[in-house]
């Protein structure tokens, strides 16, 4: 098996959330065997920016659930939405 990269679109519940502190608490929140390869940042509207993390994940059962549901529970996460997938 390989692994699997996803764009992953986290839009925090407020124009407010300091997005640097937003990135550490969600790289610290990884599950076991998935690692961040680098975010984007995307204006959304009014103020509010979403934060686009590269994901690699291993290519097995259950894909991005895992850190789609780590990514729920950080503070700050109004919420996950996978953009895009493909494989490394």
């Amino acid at each position: 098996m390989g692994d699997v990269a996803a764009k992953i679109k986290i839009m925090p519940n407020s124009p407010d959330v300091d997005l640097d502190d937003l990135q550490d608490r969600l790289e610290e929140s990884l599950p076991q065997g998935a690692k961040i390869r680098g975010f984007q940042r995307d204006d959304v509207a009014f103020g509010l920016v979403a934060l686009l993390p590269t994901v690699i994940v291993p290519d097995g059962a259950g894909g991005t659930e895992a850190v789609e549901e780590a990514f729920n529970d950080v503070d700050g996460v109004e919420s996950v939405a996978v953009e895009n997938v493909g494989r490394l």
